[in-house]
């Protein structure tokens, strides 16, 4: 193995600290990492009378009769939800539901990038694992499935 020079040793350190230094001026330029945007067309004002009232009711009525009818009049399909308390995030530990935020929507980012899913990041202020079983059951007709994301050891088997 080649050693490296003083010289190569700070070039190193500096390329690893620039990932950092970039996410600290990045993440608030973009006020976070992903928006919501309407994927249906949206010629006029007209058009609204389709998406939302009074035509929005006819598909209402179809879910009502099935809800799995949802997965179809809905993004329901293509869409999932990262959720986590922030107990247990990447190398950080307990950082707390704010603090792991950042974390959520990179998760949120891949997601979208890699797999055409979108999905919603969610981080709840609680620790009771019951709690949390209880959001993510409320949580579920909105979703087409839950990425359940850094939740501290032993309380994830339980929740998982």
């Amino acid at each position: 193995m080649k050693k490296l020079t003083p010289a190569e040793i700070e070039q190193l350190v500096a390329k690893a600290k620039k990932p950092a230094e970039d996410a600290l001026k990045l993440h608030p330029f973009y006020r976070g990492k992903y928006q919501v945007v309407p994927k249906c067309a949206i010629r006029n004002f007209d058009d609204f009378a389709i998406w939302y009232t009074p035509g929005v009711a006819a598909p209402c009525k179809e879910i009502q009769k099935d809800v799995n009818l949802s997965f179809l009049h809905t993004n329901r399909a293509n869409t999932i939800c990262v959720l986590t308390d922030g107990t247990r995030v990447l190398g950080l530990g307990d950082i707390g539901p704010e603090a792991s935020m950042p974390v959520m929507e990179g998760k949120a980012l891949l997601f979208k990038y890699l797999g055409g899913v979108d999905a919603v990041p969610i981080a709840l202020r609680t620790k009771d694992p019951d709690e949390f079983i209880r959001t993510a059951k409320l949580l579920e007709p909105s979703f087409g499935g839950f990425n359940l994301e850094d939740i501290a050891q032993p309380k994830c088997f339980r929740i998982l």
